[in-house]
């Protein structure tokens, strides 16, 4: 039996509501009372304290053949705006959107390559946005996606760029007044696809850019391990002996498979400066059946369906989720990876490219300081799939 004050249970209750609220769209009083078991009165004078703080709006009335019309709420998501920061090797992108992640808009920076004024370009940048001036709570949080591994508010690992002493929670938080949360870039990727396209209890999210990073969903929420670095996918070994990483071993996945290496292994074929050549270039030259490209392409394959297969054999997801150039620009590469997944262990929905693609690291992270300003712990915005506006 659960007990606690009148207080702590109607804030329970209140957070339940507006969560229903949220994630059915459009729903009525009395229809948000009957899923939640609660009185009509509770969600009633509930709502009047929501619609007070200007959280829930009424947006007209439901389409009913029989008796009064109930009226339908809904979140006001100009109530305030989030910002989420992909704090990215080469750039810096930032997303300014609504409470629903939607009315977004994106701009992007080189990211500076020294820490010491990384937090005074961050502000720069945030406050170039045209942050909105009539909502009622403004600015509400700030999200922070790092290509490395955070804990407890830091960064305690970025192998491919220096944030050593650039103290971006407390720089931030100082200057906007408002609550800053940072996570791994694969994590927020793996919100940003539950929440807006694909609403499954259990995810794996591949995240391949300068590294590989693995988001975990497991019975819906993220999974981040005992101190944050579950889902360190490209640093599991793939090569007894292998080639030199910078976390320390040798032989890690993200050797072999990241856009990085990939990119630089085709620039060292072709005999070309590693300045002229970009996704863009390798694309060219892989839709012309050039054979250093399809030999780029066949190592994607075989070291991303081995670690498909690992990844399947230890977390059993529903889907997974592959957010890299390699799959988004040629999607049949990935029936070429299903192909290469021999094992007859294996279960899972489907292995699918992202839709979300970059945008995937920004709307996980808006998600987070939605949640987090809104004090729900479930959050479903993709009643219809989400189309990229970028």
């Amino acid at each position: 039996m659960v007990t606690g004050s009148k207080e702590l249970i109607r804030d329970i209750n209140t957070h339940l509501v507006l969560e229903t609220i949220i994630n059915q769209a459009s729903i009525s009083r009395a229809a948000t009372a009957k899923l939640l078991g609660l009185t009509k009165a509770t969600v009633s004078a509930i709502v009047q304290d929501l619609i007070s703080r200007k959280l829930v709006i009424e947006i007209g009335s439901d389409d009913t053949s029989l008796g009064r019309k109930p009226i339908l709420l809904s979140l006001n998501k100009k109530a305030g705006y989030v910002v989420s920061i992909d704090l990215g090797v080469d750039t810096i992108s930032a997303l300014l959107s609504d409470l629903a992640g939607e009315d977004c808009s994106l701009k992007q920076i080189r990211t500076p390559r020294s820490s010491s004024n990384m937090v005074n370009e961050i502000i720069k940048l945030i406050e170039s946005m045209n942050l909105p001036t009539n909502s009622p709570y403004g600015l509400v949080g700030i999200t922070l996606g790092i290509h490395g591994v955070t804990i407890d508010k830091q960064v305690s690992f970025a192998p491919y760029y220096n944030l050593s002493g650039a103290n971006l929670v407390e720089g931030l938080g100082d200057h906007f007044d408002v609550p800053i949360y940072i996570e791994n870039e694969a994590n927020l990727s793996a919100i940003g696809e539950k929440t807006f396209q694909y609403d499954y209890n259990n995810i794996a999210n591949i995240s391949v850019h300068s590294g590989i990073g693995l988001g975990i969903i497991i019975d819906g929420q993220l999974y981040t391990g005992y101190n944050g670095r579950a889902g360190e996918f490209g640093h599991t070994i793939v090569e007894i002996d292998g080639r030199e990483c910078p976390c320390g071993n040798h032989g890690c996945l993200e050797q072999y498979v990241s856009e990085r290496v990939l990119l630089q292994e085709f620039t060292r074929l072709k005999g070309l400066k590693e300045e002229e050549v970009d996704f863009s270039t390798f694309s060219k030259f892989y839709e012309e059946n050039d054979p250093m490209a399809q030999q780029i392409m066949e190592q994607f394959i075989k070291y991303m369906s081995v670690g498909i297969n690992n990844i399947l054999n230890a977390y059993n997801p529903e889907i997974v989720v592959i957010n890299s150039s390699f799959t988004i620009h040629f999607p049949g590469v990935v029936k070429k990876i299903e192909d290469s997944l021999k094992s007859k262990m294996n279960s899972y929905v489907e292995i699918v490219p992202s839709v979300l693609q970059d945008t995937s690291i920004l709307l996980g992270g808006a998600c987070v300081a939605i949640k987090g300003f809104l004090g729900i712990n479930n959050l479903k915005l993709n009643n219809k799939k989400y189309q990229s506006p970028f």
